[in-house]
């Protein structure tokens, strides 16, 4: 769920990414960094990211003895850590730049720094996802196939 919670934070980020691309210098600091329409993002996608990532390595932890299961859930808390990892080497840089641009003027280049925001927050989005789908593997290799089928009936 945590990982789930967490990966809907990212694919929001992802969806809004075409249209956002559009705004204009003026629109974009605006909603960003002045409005900071993402204020929550930072301290309730934070609080889902780290748990998230410490649940699945308990989860690890919990099922190391389980051949393939262990395999797709260590993956899934790998995925997990890259897009933290991601997120502090390319958005949190952004981030205080922007503070920045609170007080000072927001420089004549900021579409680098935007896009890079915004690439960064896409490509989270998608290593959450190969994560998420690599922990939800994890649950399906170990259900098993004859309670599946009688599931079905």
């Amino acid at each position: 769920m945590l990982a789930s919670f967490s990966l809907s934070l990212s694919m929001t980020h992802l969806l809004e990414l075409p249209q956002r691309m559009q705004f204009d210098r003026q629109l974009w600091v605006r909603v960003t960094v002045f409005e900071n329409v993402y204020k929550l993002f930072g301290s309730v996608g934070a609080a889902f990211e780290i748990t998230a990532i410490l649940t699945a390595i308990v989860l690890a932890f919990l099922v190391r003895k389980r051949g393939s299961t262990f395999y797709w859930t260590l993956g899934g808390a790998i995925f997990l850590m890259l897009a933290f990892m991601s997120w502090i080497m390319f958005v949190a840089p952004m981030n205080a730049e922007f503070a920045k641009w609170l007080t000072n003027p927001i420089p004549l280049d900021w579409r680098q720094y935007r896009d890079q925001w915004e690439y960064a927050h896409a490509i989270n989005a998608l290593i959450k996802i190969i994560g998420l789908s690599l922990l939800v593997i994890s649950v399906l290799v170990e259900t098993p196939k004859k309670r599946a089928i009688h599931s079905e009936q």
